[in-house]
């Protein structure tokens, strides 16, 4: 019913860290995808990933559940809000759903950047 607002939450927290990351990076002028200090890739470039990611899934989920009439444009939005009884069964989904999407998506982030931040490492050896 609304377990996308869970992934949603959290897409909007990773926009604005990436924002305040890359704005620091801009300032330390050490903004080039590839960090040649510590070979690995620039954080604003992983938690950009990471918005990608979030904000495709609340995308798709969102149109699915407007295909499926859960969502409406008209107050209250949620069709599970307008009986009490619903509205427990859309937080208990919240929570069990929504939280194992959201954290699901952002391990297999953590595993990409660590196998991207891996490939790096080895190409950054190789060449030298």
């Amino acid at each position: 019913m609304a377990c996308f607002i869970v992934p949603a939450v959290e897409a909007v927290a990773v926009t604005v860290a990436a924002q305040v990351v890359k704005t620091q990076e801009h300032k330390s002028a050490a903004l080039n995808h590839i960090s040649t200090e510590n070979h690995t890739v620039a954080w604003s470039r992983k938690l950009a990933w990471l918005r990608n990611l979030l904000w495709g899934g609340v995308l798709l989920l969102a149109f699915e559940h407007v295909w499926h009439g859960e969502v409406v444009p008209f107050f209250p939005f949620l069709t599970a809000m307008n009986d009490p009884g619903d509205t427990v069964e859309m937080l208990h989904e919240m929570s069990t759903v929504g939280v194992t999407m959201a954290v699901i998506v952002t391990v297999v982030w953590g595993v990409v950047c660590f196998g991207a931040d891996s490939i790096v490492r080895r190409k950054e050896g190789a060449v030298q």
